[in-house]
């Protein structure tokens, strides 16, 4: 048994029961350095090409912080390859992105989170033979100062961080609901509840902005509810949201303000109603009606 499911049955579960501890454990003082309604990221003129392929053609959005944004498009339309160039994943050709001011061009995926810009995927990828509790844990290591050398000696600074982590991985299973199963196998979760656990995940680095890459493929429709609840109590937790879902009533329902990609171009950024009035939009997703015959 590793120390940290050791740990999971000595950690009191009235930890996760007191709202305003499990509040405070989720979300400590993050230092942001833009105010509430400001932009916390700025997409510049992003182009991706691969080969002959444009699949991002110039696209430039913003992120206002404590806002949750839909980003959002038919299939192929260059929402996952924006997420990809927004977070190290891909270089992109060429254009920029900012994170409150500072850009992240050419920057490694590792210190991209640790700058704050965390996300989940649209295939899971949790550490199958590592219970939730340990997968939560691996996120918190983000955000670490002991050394290799403090963690093989256990110095104190090691044992006070490996116990806050401990602390905190079970305050943020409980925000996302699972904390029942922190010594569960992740493998061994139900779907939904590995969705779950891969927000969890994420918020463990402590970002500045989430960004959640379809959190709702292959939920029911209560599921979806569920999701809808909790992308708003991490919105509420002071957390900014960038969120790309093909379900147009999850979008429609959580966002403030939704983009739309199309053949990798931006075709709209407006509010909800806006965006569902768009003919533009409308004719995305739908197809040009046929002309009315003679």
């Amino acid at each position: 048994m590793s120390d940290s499911t050791a740990a999971v049955s000595a950690t009191p579960p009235e930890l996760a029961d007191v709202a305003p501890e499990v509040a405070e454990a989720v979300a400590p003082d993050r230092e942001i350095a833009v105010e509430v309604g400001d932009n916390i990221m700025e997409i510049k003129n992003l182009t991706m090409k691969f080969g002959g392929l444009v699949a991002l053609d110039d696209v430039s959005f913003n992120i206002k912080r404590g806002e949750i944004l839909g980003l959002i498009g038919p299939n192929g339309a260059g929402k996952t390859t924006c997420f990809n160039a927004m977070t190290g994943v891909y270089k992109p050709t060429s254009g920029d992105v900012l994170l409150e001011g500072e850009s992240l061009k050419g920057v490694k995926q590792h210190k991209i989170t640790r700058r704050g810009l965390a996300r989940t995927f649209q295939n899971i990828r949790l550490f199958g033979e590592m219970t939730a509790l340990e997968n939560v844990v691996v996120g918190l290591d983000a955000r670490h100062r002991t050394s290799v050398i403090g963690a093989l000696l256990r110095l104190p600074r090691h044992t006070r961080e490996e116990k806050s982590a401990v602390e905190r991985g079970m305050a943020l299973l409980e925000f996302v609901g699972i904390a029942d199963h922190a010594g569960t196998l992740s493998r061994h979760l139900p779907y939904g509840h590995q969705r779950r656990l891969e927000i969890a995940r994420a918020l463990a680095t402590d970002p500045k902005v989430l960004c959640l890459d379809e959190p709702a493929a292959g939920f029911n429709p209560a599921e979806k509810e569920e999701l809808m609840v909790l992308i708003r109590r991490i919105r509420a937790d002071g957390y900014t949201v960038l969120l790309i879902e093909h379900d147009m009533r999850l979008v429609m329902g959580v966002t403030d303000r939704i983009v739309v990609l199309e053949f990798g171009k931006k075709l709209a950024d407006d509010t909800p109603v806006a965006i569902r009035n768009d003919p533009r939009v409308v004719a995305a997703y739908l197809g040009e009606p046929d002309d009315e015959p003679a």
